[in-house]
């Protein structure tokens, strides 16, 4: 269930109707020739049609078959730096195309997200490029999902955008096991929905938070800032932050626990196996549990493509059967918390694509889902009386609508 509490419009945006030319696929339809301005261009004044740039594609190549002259083509990289990187022009995007009377081309405007976009002008004799945004609109809702299957299912089944099911696994990522969710678990949450021609495009800010397991434990998030920056806190004042991530992978699941007696699945004896393996779909982004230094990245045996992480003088962590590895990744190399390391494989001695964790303490392995991590700064004295009146004030929004 979704429920719209209130509407803040941060600037009016005309909904514009459709014209001979395809609109591009997700995209805001083109408006008939009439005074209407987008993009900051009257597009009566112009013919407009729209085109993908096509793969493997440059830029460059597909203005000139768009009539750019070649003059205008040399000053692209000029023009570019410091606004936009071509680079970052994926083909596919949807672009829309402003003709004069004669056809010449005298905008062309890159969509790069529904509602940022990079506009070059090719009138007159010197190129110019702007990168702008486009006015949307956002509303506050309140989400109340329940868990049958899945998280994102939850989202979808309770009307919200799945980018609100990879919001709370971020906010939770610490103090929720997403792996372990029952069925009945619940998430609420209080926050924006940002549109665009009354097009859902996205979500704003997550205010405030809860999790309420099957057992009734809740797990509250509340937005605060602190030393000028936002982040989620408990209703004490502690970080929901922790040294450690709970997994080192989004929306998997657990397919062998830490055992010092399992049954090996390939050489069909009993072994220590003294770590979690996560079943997730070759390619899926590993993230390195806390900040540390790389002491290995390599191929070892049985586990595969292996990455190990020193995170202090007590834990080190370590990433098995890789398909490949991040950029950068390297011996020596510091990483952060959730940072990419590495993609889930099957490399070594392995049935399928999996992750197999394992983590050392004091150089014994422990088992990765009893580890106990430590949250970190709390709430300071000179903020705790601010950040009391937030949490009151967060409990009675979500309260007038039913979740105490």
């Amino acid at each position: 269930m979704v429920v719209a509490i209130v509407v803040c419009i941060l600037a009016g945006c005309q909904q514009p109707d459709r014209i001979n030319s395809r609109p591009p696929s997700g995209e805001p339809a083109a408006p008939k020739a009439q005074r209407i301005t987008r993009f900051d261009i009257e597009w009566s004044d112009y013919k407009v049609d729209t085109a993908d740039i096509p793969h493997n594609t440059a830029l460059s190549v597909f203005l000139a078959e768009q009539g750019v002259p070649a003059a205008k083509l040399n000053q692209l990289p000029s023009g570019l730096r410091g606004v936009f990187p071509v680079r970052s022009i994926r083909a596919g995007r949807p672009t829309y195309l402003f003709r004069t009377q004669d056809s010449s081309l005298a905008y062309w405007v890159y969509s790069h997200t529904p509602s940022v976009y990079l506009k070059i002008d090719l009138q007159g004799d010197s190129l110019h490029a702007t990168l702008d945004t486009l006015a949307t609109t956002r509303t506050v809702r309140l989400l109340h999902a329940t868990i049958e299957s899945s998280l994102w299912n939850a989202m979808v089944q309770a009307g919200a955008k799945p980018e609100v099911a990879l919001a709370l696994s971020d906010i939770f990522a610490w103090t929720v096991d997403f792996f372990a969710l029952g069925k009945g678990d619940q998430f609420y949450a209080v926050y924006e929905q940002e549109s665009l021609d009354s097009v859902p495009i996205g979500i704003g800010t997550i205010f405030t938070a809860r999790y309420i397991s099957d057992r009734k434990d809740t797990v509250a998030a509340y937005r605060f800032v602190q030393n000028g920056i936002y982040s989620y806190w408990d209703a004490r004042g502690n970080s929901l932050r922790r040294a450690f991530l709970k997994a080192p992978l989004k929306f998997s699941r657990i397919s062998s626990h830490f055992s010092y007696a399992r049954m090996h699945p390939i050489l069909h004896t009993v072994r220590a196996h003294t770590g979690v393996d996560y079943a997730a779909p070759a390619g899926t982004p590993v993230m390195a549990l806390g900040d540390g230094t790389v002491i290995e990245r390599g191929y070892k045996g049985g586990g595969g493509n292996t990455v190990k992480i020193r995170h202090n003088s007590v834990y080190t962590t370590a990433y098995l059967h890789l398909k490949g590895y991040a950029k950068g990744i390297a011996p020596g190399v510091r990483v952060t918390q959730g940072q990419a390391i590495g993609y889930v494989g099957s490399t070594g001695m392995a049935t399928g694509p999996h992750l197999d964790f394992r983590v050392w303490m004091n150089g014994k392995p422990v088992n990765p889902l009893t580890l106990k991590s430590p949250s970190v700064e709390p709430i300071g004295s000179e903020n705790r009386e601010a950040f009391q009146r937030e949490v009151q004030r967060q409990d009675s929004l979500l309260a007038s609508y039913g979740q105490e």
